[in-house]
This record gives C-alpha cells, sequence and structure tokens, in this order.
C-alpha cells in the first residue's frame, strides 16, 4: 500500500481545524499537522494577491486521496483549494502501520 502527505491551504485557523477534525473524523487521513500565519503570493484572476493562509499536513494512504480531495472540496471556502500530496518514500514502520491502523 502506497503512503501519502498532503498539503491544503486554508483561508484560517478556524477553518483548517473544521477540515482537519472532519477528515480525521471521516477516518480519511490519520493525523493533520496545522501551522498558522503562512504568508502566501499568488495569482488569482490576472492578479497578484498576498493573503495570510494556514495550512494543513495530513498523512494518508493514496486509496483514500480521491475521496479525501472530494471531501476537502466540500468543506473549503475557496473556489480552487489546494490540495496536492506527494508520496511517503520512507518512514518508521510503527508509524505506517499506525496510518493502516487509524484510516479506513
Amino acid at each position: 500500500m502506497k503512503y501519502r502527505t498532503v498539503y491544503i491551504t486554508t483561508s484560517n485557523k478556524e477553518e483548517a481545524q473544521r477540515i482537519g477534525k472532519e477528515l480525521v473524523a471521516a477516518r480519511l487521513v490519520a493525523c493533520v499537522n496545522i501551522f498558522d500565519g503562512i504568508n502566501s503570493f499568488y495569482w488569482w484572476e490576472g492578479e497578484i494577491q498576498e493573503d495570510h493562509e494556514t495550512v494543513i499536513i495530513a498523512k494518508t494512504k493514496q486509496p483514500l486521496m480521491e475521496e479525501l480531495i472530494e471531501k476537502v472540496n466540500e468543506l473549503h471556502a475557496y473556489d480552487v483549494p489546494c490540495i496536492v500530496s506527494w508520496p511517503i518514500r520512507e518512514a518508521h514502520q510503527d508509524y505506517i502501520d499506525w496510518i493502516d491502523k487509524e484510516t479506513k
């Protein structure tokens, strides 16, 4: 089974906490970490935007990614939320076993 680290930006800490708790409760992720106060610059509607955002880092299994993306889209305030993932290539086996146990 393949494992993923998922990066999600949100508009604020409250939104990140709400989404994070929903993902954990639904067993789509084993864990989330929330980083508040991130400064972001990005293109949106032809202009450079500057915002303060909050980031969610989540750990999950590859087969849950499609459902996770759907759930985040459902809960997220942004029209086009950042939801990207990368593979976990090396990890402590006990941690991987824990991800297996705590996700559906």
